[in-house]
């Protein structure tokens, strides 16, 4: 869901944005993430050896462009290295201030803003965990980029000191996709693509490789929703989301996403339809129910053995009486969807097909939703972890991250023993 908003507040939300300014409960969170720009780091410095963006040991998690610029919701990089010192050059193209997440190895997540044609020294021998556990051995680093809108472009990765090589990480053997609008994208939560449920679920079940496909205020139905010019129908098949930055590169002709080139989905999550299920975008029932089938049959043709899971849709909560009670958005339409790929049944439960039917309806409450009409982060880590259970009920997925800190920033405690 994504409310329209005048220009003037538009403005001052990307200058909020920008200015790494977050809110919470009406309150400004306190940053003071560090300044990690240094000077630019020439090629022909033979102190520090530079990799190419293209370089083999470089991972790239969702959904990058061959210009090496990210989109969607809460893309990565990730590789090894052995070295004292990792820094990351991004180039013209990397929105202005966009605040990345970053970790060395399994310590807690680091944050710091960067910027267009920007130097960042991310690792030295004084980051935390730096050598804890293998000394003069390959470390891991992975950076991921915060926000649903803004992206970055690695113009090359830079090490200096011990061995000065990157190494390639292995990727993991679990995979998924997860295709939705802001409700997924992580739109409103404190720290947006990453205090997202759709991040929760990812490492909350650990050891998966994930994509997050998923965009504010874009519909299921390939119409314009609140200034996105195309559906996820037609978007899904893109590299780019539908900013304003993918218009100003791509305008109306975005590269296909190339398929064959990635590994496919075991598991594809949708969430989506509560834009299309709003008078302001003109969606009718059978139009949804149509392209939700279509969705599926696109996913199904790329990857014949991913199964599939939709969300049933909770829009929103209001008063009955004295209390309070969960809506539904096109409640009747999604389960047709499901029951049109499985003979009928919802297959709640596994083994009637390969479409199956998750039901959100008691997983949140009316004060689960902010203001503004999106879950809370605590709404968030309540879906992920009934997610987390679906699957491993449903598919035998083990939960495999079992220590390394998932959400960020959400360490509260009591630890006054009366009042």
């Amino acid at each position: 869901m994504k409310m329209k908003l005048p220009s003037a507040v538009i403005s001052a939300l990307y200058l909020s944005l920008t200015s790494a300014t977050i809110y919470q409960n009406q309150q400004i969170r306190e940053t003071n993430y560090p300044n990690t720009t240094v000077a630019s780091i020439s090629k022909h410095d033979s102190t520090w050896r530079t990799y190419a963006p293209n370089a083999h040991e470089l991972s790239y998690k969702g959904r990058w462009d061959s210009k090496y610029i990210s989109w969607w919701s809460a893309p990565g990089l990730k590789f090894g290295f052995q070295a004292d010192q990792v820094a990351i050059s991004f180039g013209q193209y990397t929105s202005p201030g966009v605040l990345i997440a970053y970790r060395l190895d399994g310590q807690d997540w680091q944050l710091t803003n960067v910027t267009a044609n920007s130097t960042n020294l991310l690792v030295t021998t004084e980051s935390e965990g730096y050598n804890l556990t293998s000394a003069g051995g390959t470390q891991t680093l992975e950076v991921r980029v915060t926000n649903w809108a803004y992206g970055v472009q690695i113009a090359g990765v830079h090490v200096n000191g011990g061995a000065h090589k990157l190494v390639k990480i292995p990727s993991y053997t679990r995979t998924i996709e997860l295709i939705g609008d802001s409700l997924s994208a992580g739109q409103y939560a404190t720290l947006e693509g990453i205090s997202s449920y759709a991040w929760g679920l990812m490492y909350g079940l650990g050891n998966v490789e994930f994509s997050i496909t998923a965009y504010p205020g874009i519909c299921l139905h390939d119409s314009k929703c609140y200034g996105n010019l195309r559906g996820q129908t037609y978007q899904w098949l893109k590299v780019s989301d539908t900013s304003d930055r993918a218009i100003q590169i791509y305008g109306d002709d975005p590269p296909d996403w190339d398929f064959r080139a990635h590994p496919a989905a075991d598991i594809t999550i949708i969430n989506i339809g509560t834009n299309d299920n709003n008078t302001a975008n003109n969606v009718t029932s059978a139009e949804f129910t149509t392209s939700y089938i279509q969705l599926i049959d696109d996913i199904h043709a790329r990857w014949p053995h991913t199964q599939i899971v939709v969300l049933s849709l909770w829009s929103g909560f209001g008063r009955v009486g004295n209390t309070w009670a969960q809506g539904a958005g096109f409640l009747d339409e999604t389960q047709k969807v499901v029951r049109h790929f499985n003979g009928g049944g919802l297959n709640q439960y596994g083994r009637q097909g390969f479409v199956h039917y998750f039901n959100t309806t008691g997983i949140l409450q009316h004060n689960d939703i902010g203001p503004e009409y999106h879950p809370t982060d605590f709404g968030h880590v309540k879906l992920a972890s009934h997610l987390m259970q679906y699957l491993k009920l449903t598919f035998g997925w083990e939960l495999e991250q079992t220590g390394p800190e998932v959400q960020h920033e959400t360490l509260y405690w009591n630890d006054v023993s009366g009042y």
